[in-house]
């Protein structure tokens, strides 16, 4: 009787070592037919669009932080326009000397009213609805409660209606989403590894299966449970590989474009929210890592069943 061409070319090398494209012969299946590569490429898109986001959301706060830490601002809560002015007037001499300050300015009640004008309207009467005077100041370094509550001090007399705030604590709701929206993030990205993982394990539980009599007659001529893995491991990293580059190809497209679409916004703070070339570089890691964790739970995978199988 012929032997099977599997088993008589696995006699005729004597069983040593199954690696190459010989080996992969004891797996026949033909290449992207089967749902795994393609569970891949989505799972590598939804994987760079997530990181990319994270590390956006990580330099958008790290940026405004930085352009914020040492920033404060004066109100003047008054609503006699004279009176205002004098203890603004005032308040300015005050800042010029405290030596912690390193620059101010007085905003101009024109830039006030613009600011004002989304919610007011234009051409608001100012005596209706008065406008505090307001005054940016930057500190030597960030602005601390000291160094606020030190200056709070050397107003009080000269300008008893002054009212300071540090900058970045306006932001403190905004800060907070964007450090929940990088646990989400970070969130996908686990879980999308998971569900890739998942999605290997099945494939290399259904090729074990289909293949399970060659296996069988193959080990009890010699093979390892190292070498039947290194099969199934080839041919899943192979099919991974095709799934991460379309992945990735596509995952990058999707990135420029929402890239583009948030560039439009023209918002100083969004500008800082831009990828650095390490951050490209992390994007870039994605399909490498999906493929090396396709290997090595497949390998894992054959390796256990074969030791409740065989």
């Amino acid at each position: 009787m012929k032997k099977p061409p599997v088993i008589s070319r696995a006699i005729n090398r004597g069983l040593a070592p199954f690696r190459g494209a010989p080996a992969q012969e004891l797996v026949p299946q033909a290449r992207l037919a089967g749902p795994m590569p393609w569970v891949i490429a989505i799972m590598v898109v939804l994987t760079v669009v997530a990181t990319a986001a994270g590390l956006a959301l990580t330099n958008l706060a790290g940026g405004a932080r930085a352009e914020l830490a040492g920033g404060a601002t004066v109100q003047i809560i008054e609503a006699e326009p004279k009176e205002r002015n004098r203890q603004a007037e005032a308040a300015l001499d005050v800042l010029v000397e405290f030596p912690e300050v390193e620059g101010l300015r007085r905003v101009p009640p024109e830039e006030v009213a613009a600011l004002l004008e989304p919610w007011l309207g234009t051409g608001f009467n100012g005596e209706a609805v008065p406008i505090p005077a307001l005054i940016d100041l930057r500190f030597r370094g960030d602005a601390t409660p000291d160094k606020l509550r030190r200056l709070r001090a050397a107003l009080s007399d000269v300008a008893p209606d002054a009212r300071i705030d540090a900058q970045s604590s306006w932001l403190r709701p905004v800060f907070s989403a964007i450090a929940s929206l990088q646990w989400l993030a970070l969130a996908l990205v686990v879980l999308l590894s998971l569900t890739s993982a998942a999605a290997v394990f099945l494939a290399a539980r259904s090729a074990l299966g289909n293949n399970r009599e060659t296996i069988e007659i193959v080990h009890l001529l010699g093979g390892t449970d190292q070498q039947i893995a290194r099969v199934f491991q080839r041919s899943v990293g192979f099919d991974a590989s095709l799934g991460a580059a379309a992945g990735l190809l596509l995952g990058m497209v999707a990135v420029l474009v929402l890239g583009q679409q948030f560039a439009q916004l023209d918002s100083g703070m969004v500008a800082n929210g831009g990828l650095g070339w390490l951050d490209w570089l992390a994007v870039a890691m994605v399909p490498l890592a999906a493929v090396a964790l396709a290997m090595a739970t497949a390998r894992l995978t054959v390796l256990f069943a074969l030791r409740k199988m065989l």
